[in-house]
Protein backbone atom coordinates (compact mmCIF):
# COMPACT_ATOMS: atom_id res chain seq x y z
CA UNK A 1 0.00 0.00 0.00
CA UNK A 2 3.02 2.28 0.36
CA UNK A 3 4.14 1.92 -3.26
CA UNK A 4 3.24 5.00 -5.30
CA UNK A 5 0.39 4.45 -7.81
CA UNK A 6 1.60 3.70 -11.27
CA UNK A 7 5.09 2.71 -10.19
CA UNK A 8 6.49 -0.49 -11.62
CA UNK A 9 9.12 -2.82 -10.28
CA UNK A 10 12.42 -2.22 -12.06
CA UNK A 11 12.75 -5.58 -13.72
CA UNK A 12 11.19 -9.00 -13.53
CA UNK A 13 13.88 -11.48 -12.58
CA UNK A 14 14.05 -14.68 -14.55
CA UNK A 15 13.81 -17.79 -12.43
CA UNK A 16 17.38 -18.84 -11.85
CA UNK A 17 18.39 -22.45 -12.09
CA UNK A 18 19.91 -23.87 -8.94
CA UNK A 19 23.52 -22.84 -8.43
CA UNK A 20 26.08 -24.71 -6.41
CA UNK A 21 28.77 -22.05 -5.90
CA UNK A 22 28.93 -18.38 -5.20
CA UNK A 23 30.88 -17.78 -8.42
CA UNK A 24 28.07 -19.37 -10.47
CA UNK A 25 25.48 -17.17 -8.73
CA UNK A 26 27.63 -14.08 -9.26
CA UNK A 27 28.05 -14.79 -12.97
CA UNK A 28 24.27 -15.18 -13.42
CA UNK A 29 23.40 -11.94 -11.63
CA UNK A 30 23.90 -8.92 -13.87
CA UNK A 31 23.51 -6.28 -11.17
CA UNK A 32 23.05 -7.08 -7.49
CA UNK A 33 23.32 -3.49 -6.38
CA UNK A 34 20.38 -2.38 -8.40
CA UNK A 35 11.05 9.42 18.04
CA UNK A 36 9.36 7.19 20.46
CA UNK A 37 9.01 7.82 24.19
CA UNK A 38 10.18 4.31 24.97
CA UNK A 39 13.71 4.65 23.57
CA UNK A 40 15.08 5.22 27.06
CA UNK A 41 13.40 2.03 28.26
CA UNK A 42 15.09 0.12 25.45
CA UNK A 43 18.39 1.80 26.23
CA UNK A 44 18.10 0.56 29.80
CA UNK A 45 18.02 -3.08 28.71
CA UNK A 46 20.90 -2.50 26.32
CA UNK A 47 23.03 -1.33 29.25
CA UNK A 48 22.18 -4.06 31.75
CA UNK A 49 22.49 -7.80 31.98
CA UNK A 50 18.85 -8.81 32.41
CA UNK A 51 17.07 -12.11 32.35
CA UNK A 52 15.12 -13.20 29.28
CA UNK A 53 11.68 -12.57 30.81
CA UNK A 54 12.44 -8.91 31.51
CA UNK A 55 13.90 -8.38 28.04
CA UNK A 56 10.91 -9.99 26.32
CA UNK A 57 8.46 -7.94 28.38
CA UNK A 58 10.26 -4.66 27.70
CA UNK A 59 10.60 -5.39 23.98
CA UNK A 60 6.86 -6.12 23.83
CA UNK A 61 6.17 -2.81 25.54
CA UNK A 62 8.31 -0.92 23.00
CA UNK A 63 6.50 -2.52 20.07
CA UNK A 64 3.04 -2.08 21.60
CA UNK A 65 3.65 1.59 22.40
CA UNK A 66 4.75 2.28 18.84
CA UNK A 67 1.69 0.39 17.63
CA UNK A 68 -0.63 2.61 19.67
CA UNK A 69 1.08 5.77 18.48
CA UNK A 70 0.68 4.72 14.86
CA UNK A 71 -3.01 4.00 15.33
CA UNK A 72 -3.55 7.25 17.23
CA UNK A 73 -1.87 9.25 14.45
CA UNK A 74 -3.91 7.44 11.78
CA UNK A 75 -7.15 8.08 13.70
CA UNK A 76 -6.34 11.79 14.08
CA UNK A 77 -5.84 12.11 10.32
CA UNK A 78 -9.10 10.32 9.47
CA UNK A 79 -11.27 11.90 12.21
CA UNK A 80 -9.92 15.39 13.00
CA UNK A 81 -13.16 16.57 14.61
CA UNK A 82 -13.95 13.48 16.64
CA UNK A 83 -10.40 13.26 17.94
CA UNK A 84 -10.88 16.25 20.21
CA UNK A 85 -13.88 14.63 21.85
CA UNK A 86 -12.26 11.31 22.68
CA UNK A 87 -10.80 10.54 26.06
CA UNK A 88 -7.10 9.64 26.07
CA UNK A 89 -7.98 6.32 27.67
CA UNK A 90 -10.05 5.40 24.63
CA UNK A 91 -7.16 6.20 22.31
CA UNK A 92 -4.79 3.88 24.14
CA UNK A 93 -7.19 0.98 23.75
CA UNK A 94 -7.25 1.05 19.94
CA UNK A 95 -6.10 -2.37 18.78
CA UNK A 96 -3.22 -2.85 16.39
CA UNK A 97 -5.13 -4.84 13.77
CA UNK A 98 -2.65 -4.71 10.91
CA UNK A 99 0.79 -6.21 10.65
CA UNK A 100 2.82 -3.12 9.92
CA UNK A 101 5.04 -3.63 12.96
CA UNK A 102 7.41 -6.46 13.70
CA UNK A 103 5.58 -9.47 15.08
CA UNK A 104 7.69 -11.06 17.78
CA UNK A 105 8.07 -14.80 18.14
CA UNK A 106 6.13 -15.02 21.37
CA UNK A 107 3.23 -13.09 19.77
CA UNK A 108 3.19 -15.45 16.79
CA UNK A 109 3.17 -19.19 16.44
CA UNK A 110 5.15 -20.09 19.61
CA UNK A 111 3.00 -18.48 22.30
CA UNK A 112 2.60 -20.20 25.63
CA UNK A 113 0.16 -19.44 28.41
CA UNK A 114 2.91 -17.91 30.53
CA UNK A 115 3.99 -15.70 27.61
CA UNK A 116 0.40 -14.51 27.15
CA UNK A 117 0.09 -13.65 30.82
CA UNK A 118 3.32 -11.67 30.67
CA UNK A 119 2.18 -9.96 27.47
CA UNK A 120 -1.17 -8.96 28.98
CA UNK A 121 0.41 -7.50 32.08
CA UNK A 122 2.93 -5.66 29.89
CA UNK A 123 0.07 -4.23 27.81
CA UNK A 124 -1.75 -3.03 30.92
CA UNK A 125 1.39 -1.28 32.16
CA UNK A 126 2.16 0.28 28.77
CA UNK A 127 -1.41 1.60 28.49
CA UNK A 128 -0.96 3.43 31.76
CA UNK A 129 2.05 5.33 30.37
CA UNK A 130 1.48 8.96 29.34
CA UNK A 131 0.99 9.57 25.64
CA UNK A 132 3.68 11.27 23.58
CA UNK A 133 3.39 15.04 23.51
CA UNK A 134 3.98 15.04 19.72
CA UNK A 135 2.71 12.72 17.00
CA UNK A 136 5.09 10.15 15.51
CA UNK A 137 7.44 11.06 12.69
CA UNK A 138 5.42 12.08 9.65
CA UNK A 139 5.71 9.70 6.74
CA UNK A 140 6.78 10.84 3.30
CA UNK A 141 9.26 13.48 4.39
CA UNK A 142 12.37 14.15 2.34
CA UNK A 143 15.50 12.13 3.05
CA UNK A 144 17.45 12.84 6.22
CA UNK A 145 15.64 13.34 9.49
CA UNK A 146 15.46 17.10 9.50
CA UNK A 147 13.41 18.21 6.51
CA UNK A 148 10.79 19.51 8.95
CA UNK A 149 12.06 21.55 11.91
CA UNK A 150 9.50 21.79 14.68
CA UNK A 151 10.61 23.24 17.98
CA UNK A 152 12.27 20.64 20.17
CA UNK A 153 9.97 18.86 22.56
CA UNK A 154 10.87 18.88 26.24
CA UNK A 155 12.12 15.32 25.94
CA UNK A 156 14.25 16.05 22.84
CA UNK A 157 15.72 19.13 24.50
CA UNK A 158 16.54 17.06 27.57
CA UNK A 159 18.31 14.41 25.48
CA UNK A 160 20.29 17.05 23.61
CA UNK A 161 21.33 18.59 26.91
CA UNK A 162 22.57 15.19 28.14
CA UNK A 163 24.74 14.82 25.05
CA UNK A 164 26.12 18.35 25.37
CA UNK A 165 27.00 17.82 29.04
CA UNK A 166 28.72 14.53 28.25
CA UNK A 167 30.70 16.05 25.36
CA UNK A 168 31.66 19.19 27.31
CA UNK A 169 33.95 17.45 29.80
CA UNK A 170 37.75 17.27 29.42
CA UNK A 171 37.50 13.52 28.71
CA UNK A 172 34.39 12.09 27.08
CA UNK A 173 33.23 8.84 28.69
CA UNK A 174 32.88 6.72 25.53
CA UNK A 175 30.94 4.00 27.32
CA UNK A 176 28.36 6.54 28.48
CA UNK A 177 28.29 8.02 24.98
CA UNK A 178 27.49 4.58 23.53
CA UNK A 179 24.67 4.03 26.01
CA UNK A 180 23.20 7.45 25.29
CA UNK A 181 23.60 7.08 21.50
CA UNK A 182 21.95 3.65 21.25
CA UNK A 183 18.46 5.16 21.00
CA UNK A 184 19.48 7.88 18.53
CA UNK A 185 21.74 10.93 18.42
CA UNK A 186 20.37 14.49 18.03
CA UNK A 187 21.33 16.04 14.69
CA UNK A 188 23.15 18.94 16.39
CA UNK A 189 25.77 16.68 18.02
CA UNK A 190 25.80 13.76 15.57
CA UNK A 191 29.00 14.79 13.68
CA UNK A 192 31.17 14.91 16.82
CA UNK A 193 29.47 11.83 18.31
CA UNK A 194 30.09 9.75 15.15
CA UNK A 195 33.76 10.79 15.06
CA UNK A 196 34.17 9.71 18.68
CA UNK A 197 32.20 6.47 18.35
CA UNK A 198 34.10 5.42 15.23
CA UNK A 199 37.43 5.87 17.00
CA UNK A 200 38.54 8.67 14.68
CA UNK A 201 38.71 11.27 17.46
CA UNK A 202 40.30 10.74 20.91
CA UNK A 203 38.21 11.01 24.07
CA UNK A 204 40.53 13.72 25.40
CA UNK A 205 39.29 17.15 24.30
CA UNK A 206 42.75 18.76 24.30
CA UNK A 207 44.05 16.21 21.77
CA UNK A 208 41.20 16.55 19.26
CA UNK A 209 42.32 19.61 17.28
CA UNK A 210 45.81 18.20 16.87
CA UNK A 211 44.45 14.81 15.80
CA UNK A 212 42.11 16.37 13.22
CA UNK A 213 44.89 18.49 11.70
CA UNK A 214 47.28 15.54 11.54
CA UNK A 215 44.78 13.06 10.05
CA UNK A 216 43.42 15.55 7.50
CA UNK A 217 46.96 16.39 6.39
CA UNK A 218 47.80 12.68 6.20
CA UNK A 219 44.82 12.00 3.93
CA UNK A 220 45.80 14.70 1.45
CA UNK A 221 49.36 13.39 1.42
CA UNK A 222 47.81 10.11 0.21
CA UNK A 223 45.86 12.03 -2.45
CA UNK A 224 49.01 13.75 -3.67
CA UNK A 225 50.91 10.49 -3.64
CA UNK A 226 48.38 8.12 -5.22
CA UNK A 227 45.52 9.90 -7.01
CA UNK A 228 47.41 10.67 -10.23
CA UNK A 229 48.03 6.93 -10.63
CA UNK A 230 44.31 6.42 -11.42
CA UNK A 231 45.24 6.73 -15.09
CA UNK A 232 47.93 4.05 -14.86
CA UNK A 233 47.14 0.86 -16.72
CA UNK A 234 47.18 -1.33 -13.59
CA UNK A 235 44.63 0.96 -11.83
CA UNK A 236 42.34 1.64 -14.79
CA UNK A 237 39.82 -1.08 -13.88
CA UNK A 238 39.50 0.16 -10.30
CA UNK A 239 38.95 3.78 -11.27
CA UNK A 240 36.54 2.85 -14.07
CA UNK A 241 34.39 0.78 -11.70
CA UNK A 242 34.28 3.60 -9.14
CA UNK A 243 33.29 6.02 -11.89
CA UNK A 244 30.45 3.69 -12.93
CA UNK A 245 29.14 3.09 -9.39
CA UNK A 246 28.96 6.65 -8.07
CA UNK A 247 26.02 7.66 -10.33
CA UNK A 248 24.04 4.75 -8.83
CA UNK A 249 24.27 6.17 -5.32
CA UNK A 250 21.44 7.74 -3.34
CA UNK A 251 20.20 10.44 -2.90
CA UNK A 252 20.10 11.42 -6.58
CA UNK A 253 20.19 15.21 -6.12
CA UNK A 254 23.41 14.94 -4.12
CA UNK A 255 25.23 12.46 -6.36
CA UNK A 256 24.60 14.55 -9.51
CA UNK A 257 26.69 17.42 -8.13
CA UNK A 258 30.11 17.37 -9.86
CA UNK A 259 31.89 18.42 -6.66
CA UNK A 260 30.37 15.50 -4.75
CA UNK A 261 31.36 13.06 -7.52
CA UNK A 262 34.92 14.37 -7.43
CA UNK A 263 35.16 13.97 -3.63
CA UNK A 264 33.69 10.44 -3.65
CA UNK A 265 36.00 9.31 -6.45
CA UNK A 266 39.05 10.45 -4.49
CA UNK A 267 37.91 8.83 -1.24
CA UNK A 268 37.14 5.48 -2.86
CA UNK A 269 40.24 5.35 -5.05
CA UNK A 270 42.62 6.18 -2.17
CA UNK A 271 40.94 3.56 0.02
CA UNK A 272 41.22 0.91 -2.72
CA UNK A 273 44.92 1.65 -3.33
CA UNK A 274 45.70 1.50 0.39
CA UNK A 275 43.79 -1.76 0.88
CA UNK A 276 45.10 -4.09 -1.84
CA UNK A 277 43.80 -7.22 -0.05
CA UNK A 278 40.30 -6.27 -1.14
CA UNK A 279 40.65 -3.32 -3.48
CA UNK A 280 37.47 -1.60 -4.57
CA UNK A 281 34.29 -3.71 -4.51
CA UNK A 282 30.80 -2.64 -5.56
CA UNK A 283 28.89 -1.59 -2.47
CA UNK A 284 31.74 0.21 -0.73
CA UNK A 285 30.67 3.40 -2.53
CA UNK A 286 27.41 3.45 -0.52
CA UNK A 287 29.26 3.46 2.79
CA UNK A 288 30.69 6.95 2.21
CA UNK A 289 27.30 8.66 1.87
CA UNK A 290 26.05 8.67 5.51
CA UNK A 291 29.35 10.03 6.80
CA UNK A 292 29.49 12.67 4.07
CA UNK A 293 25.91 13.87 4.69
CA UNK A 294 26.34 13.97 8.48
CA UNK A 295 29.64 15.86 8.27
CA UNK A 296 28.22 18.39 5.78
CA UNK A 297 25.57 19.17 8.42
CA UNK A 298 28.35 20.28 10.75
CA UNK A 299 28.91 23.34 8.56
CA UNK A 300 25.47 24.30 7.25
CA UNK A 301 22.13 25.36 8.68
CA UNK A 302 19.99 24.16 5.76
CA UNK A 303 17.74 21.30 6.75
CA UNK A 304 17.39 19.51 3.41
CA UNK A 305 20.99 18.47 2.87
CA UNK A 306 20.26 16.77 -0.45
CA UNK A 307 19.20 20.07 -2.03
CA UNK A 308 22.24 21.95 -0.76
CA UNK A 309 24.89 23.05 -3.26
CA UNK A 310 28.01 21.49 -1.77
CA UNK A 311 30.30 23.50 -4.05
CA UNK A 312 29.18 26.69 -2.25
CA UNK A 313 31.16 25.66 0.84
CA UNK A 314 34.71 27.03 1.25
CA UNK A 315 37.46 24.78 -0.13
CA UNK A 316 38.97 24.24 3.33
CA UNK A 317 35.60 23.05 4.69
CA UNK A 318 35.17 20.66 1.76
CA UNK A 319 38.63 19.24 2.42
CA UNK A 320 37.77 18.70 6.10
CA UNK A 321 34.53 16.89 5.18
CA UNK A 322 36.35 14.72 2.62
CA UNK A 323 39.16 13.70 4.97
CA UNK A 324 36.80 13.04 7.90
CA UNK A 325 34.54 10.91 5.68
CA UNK A 326 37.53 8.90 4.44
CA UNK A 327 38.87 8.09 7.90
CA UNK A 328 35.49 7.22 9.41
CA UNK A 329 34.59 4.99 6.45
CA UNK A 330 37.99 3.31 6.84
CA UNK A 331 37.32 2.65 10.52
CA UNK A 332 33.96 1.07 9.62
CA UNK A 333 35.49 -1.13 6.90
CA UNK A 334 38.26 -2.31 9.23
CA UNK A 335 35.59 -4.28 11.10
CA UNK A 336 33.96 -5.85 8.04
CA UNK A 337 36.78 -6.08 5.50
CA UNK A 338 36.24 -9.81 4.90
CA UNK A 339 32.96 -8.73 3.26
CA UNK A 340 35.03 -7.29 0.42
CA UNK A 341 38.01 -9.60 -0.06
CA UNK A 342 38.14 -12.13 -2.92
CA UNK A 343 34.78 -13.99 -3.32
CA UNK A 344 33.48 -11.90 -0.37
CA UNK A 345 33.57 -14.73 2.21
CA UNK A 346 32.27 -12.49 5.00
CA UNK A 347 29.01 -11.84 3.15
CA UNK A 348 28.58 -15.49 2.16
CA UNK A 349 29.02 -16.50 5.80
CA UNK A 350 26.57 -13.86 7.06
CA UNK A 351 23.91 -14.82 4.49
CA UNK A 352 24.21 -18.45 5.63
CA UNK A 353 23.94 -17.36 9.28
CA UNK A 354 20.85 -15.32 8.44
CA UNK A 355 19.22 -18.30 6.77
CA UNK A 356 19.84 -20.55 9.76
CA UNK A 357 18.73 -17.87 12.23
CA UNK A 358 15.44 -17.27 10.38
CA UNK A 359 14.82 -21.01 10.29
CA UNK A 360 15.00 -20.91 14.11
CA UNK A 361 12.88 -17.81 14.75
CA UNK A 362 10.24 -18.20 12.03
CA UNK A 363 10.20 -21.66 10.50
CA UNK A 364 7.05 -20.89 8.48
CA UNK A 365 8.68 -18.00 6.59
CA UNK A 366 11.85 -20.01 6.07
CA UNK A 367 9.91 -23.02 4.74
CA UNK A 368 7.82 -20.79 2.46
CA UNK A 369 10.95 -19.30 0.85
CA UNK A 370 12.46 -22.77 0.48
CA UNK A 371 9.31 -24.23 -1.09
CA UNK A 372 9.31 -21.51 -3.74
CA UNK A 373 13.06 -21.96 -4.34
CA UNK A 374 13.96 -18.43 -3.26
CA UNK A 375 17.57 -18.46 -2.11
CA UNK A 376 18.64 -16.07 0.64
CA UNK A 377 21.65 -15.09 -1.45
CA UNK A 378 19.29 -13.63 -4.07
CA UNK A 379 18.02 -10.88 -1.74
CA UNK A 380 20.18 -10.88 1.40
CA UNK A 381 23.52 -10.52 -0.39
CA UNK A 382 22.69 -6.85 -0.98
CA UNK A 383 21.44 -6.47 2.61
CA UNK A 384 24.88 -7.48 3.88
CA UNK A 385 26.95 -5.85 1.15
CA UNK A 386 25.25 -2.44 1.44
CA UNK A 387 24.19 -2.65 5.13
CA UNK A 388 20.49 -2.25 4.15
CA UNK A 389 21.22 1.15 2.57
CA UNK A 390 19.39 0.14 -0.63
CA UNK A 391 16.40 -1.13 1.36
CA UNK A 392 15.56 1.92 3.52
CA UNK A 393 15.71 5.72 3.02
CA UNK A 394 18.93 7.56 3.89
CA UNK A 395 17.34 9.11 7.02
CA UNK A 396 16.73 5.57 8.31
CA UNK A 397 20.29 4.47 7.52
CA UNK A 398 21.67 7.40 9.52
CA UNK A 399 19.43 6.49 12.48
CA UNK A 400 20.50 2.82 12.19
CA UNK A 401 24.14 3.82 12.23
CA UNK A 402 23.65 5.72 15.50
CA UNK A 403 22.91 2.34 17.07
CA UNK A 404 25.44 0.34 15.03
CA UNK A 405 28.25 2.58 16.25
CA UNK A 406 27.00 2.15 19.83
CA UNK A 407 26.89 -1.66 19.66
CA UNK A 408 29.93 -3.93 19.94
CA UNK A 409 30.50 -5.17 16.36
CA UNK A 410 27.38 -3.29 15.33
CA UNK A 411 28.08 -3.32 11.58
CA UNK A 412 28.77 -7.06 11.55
CA UNK A 413 27.25 -9.01 14.44
CA UNK A 414 24.26 -6.82 15.37
CA UNK A 415 23.49 -6.14 11.70
CA UNK A 416 22.71 -9.86 11.32
CA UNK A 417 19.87 -9.59 13.87
CA UNK A 418 18.57 -6.40 12.25
CA UNK A 419 18.39 -8.26 8.92
CA UNK A 420 16.55 -11.16 10.58
CA UNK A 421 14.04 -8.78 12.20
CA UNK A 422 13.72 -6.93 8.88
CA UNK A 423 12.83 -10.13 7.00
CA UNK A 424 10.34 -11.38 9.58
CA UNK A 425 8.79 -7.88 9.62
CA UNK A 426 7.33 -8.76 6.19
CA UNK A 427 6.12 -12.28 7.09
CA UNK A 428 2.47 -11.56 6.23
CA UNK A 429 3.31 -10.27 2.76
CA UNK A 430 5.86 -13.03 2.17
CA UNK A 431 3.41 -15.80 3.07
CA UNK A 432 0.76 -14.30 0.77
CA UNK A 433 3.06 -14.52 -2.28
CA UNK A 434 2.82 -17.90 -4.00
CA UNK A 435 5.12 -17.30 -6.96
CA UNK A 436 8.94 -17.28 -7.22
CA UNK A 437 9.14 -14.15 -9.34
CA UNK A 438 6.64 -12.19 -7.26
CA UNK A 439 8.42 -13.17 -4.04
CA UNK A 440 11.78 -12.08 -5.39
CA UNK A 441 10.40 -8.81 -6.77
CA UNK A 442 8.86 -8.05 -3.37
CA UNK A 443 12.02 -8.88 -1.40
CA UNK A 444 14.17 -6.76 -3.71
CA UNK A 445 11.77 -3.77 -3.66
CA UNK A 446 10.38 -3.60 -0.12
CA UNK A 447 7.89 -0.73 0.52
CA UNK A 448 9.96 1.33 2.97
CA UNK A 449 9.94 4.67 1.15
CA UNK A 450 7.90 6.34 3.91
CA UNK A 451 9.82 4.82 6.82
CA UNK A 452 11.20 7.06 9.55
CA UNK A 453 12.50 6.93 13.12
CA UNK A 454 9.43 5.13 14.42
CA UNK A 455 9.81 2.08 12.17
CA UNK A 456 13.57 1.94 12.76
CA UNK A 457 13.07 2.06 16.55
CA UNK A 458 10.72 -0.93 16.37
CA UNK A 459 13.14 -2.80 14.10
CA UNK A 460 16.02 -2.19 16.50
CA UNK A 461 13.90 -3.26 19.48
CA UNK A 462 13.10 -6.58 17.80
CA UNK A 463 16.72 -7.03 16.68
CA UNK A 464 17.94 -6.52 20.23
CA UNK A 465 15.39 -9.00 21.52
CA UNK A 466 16.60 -11.58 19.00
CA UNK A 467 20.22 -10.92 19.86
CA UNK A 468 19.54 -11.34 23.56
CA UNK A 469 17.58 -14.56 23.01
CA UNK A 470 19.93 -16.21 20.50
CA UNK A 471 23.44 -14.72 20.60
CA UNK A 472 24.65 -16.80 23.55
CA UNK A 473 22.74 -19.97 22.67
CA UNK A 474 25.26 -22.82 22.17
CA UNK A 475 23.34 -24.20 19.19
CA UNK A 476 22.55 -20.76 17.80
CA UNK A 477 23.24 -21.62 14.18
CA UNK A 478 22.40 -25.32 14.29
CA UNK A 479 19.04 -26.87 13.56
Amino acid sequence: SLIKPGSKPPTTPVKLKKVSTFQEFESKTSDAWDLGDDDDELLAIAAENLNTEVVMETAHKVIQNHCKLQEQHKFQEEHPQEEKQLESAELTSIACADNRLVKSVSEGHTSSSSDNASENSSMQRSQSLPQASTPPLVSGMADYNTSVTPALTEREASRLDKFKQLLAGPNTDLEELRKLSWSGIPKQVRPIAWKLLSGYLPANVDRRDGTLKRKRKEYFVFVEQYYDSRNDENHQDTYRQIHIDIPRMSPEVLRLQPKVTEIFERILFIWAIRHPASGYVQGINDLVTPFFVVFVCEYIEEEEVENFDVSSLPEEVLQNIEADSYWCMSKLLDGIQDNYTFAQPGIQKKVKMLEELVSRIDEQVHRHLDQHEVKYLQFAFRWMNNLLMREVPLRCTIRLWDTYQSEPEGFSHFHLYVCAAFLVRWRKEILEEKDFQELLIFLQNLPTVHWGNEEISVLLAEAYRLKFAFADAPNHYKK
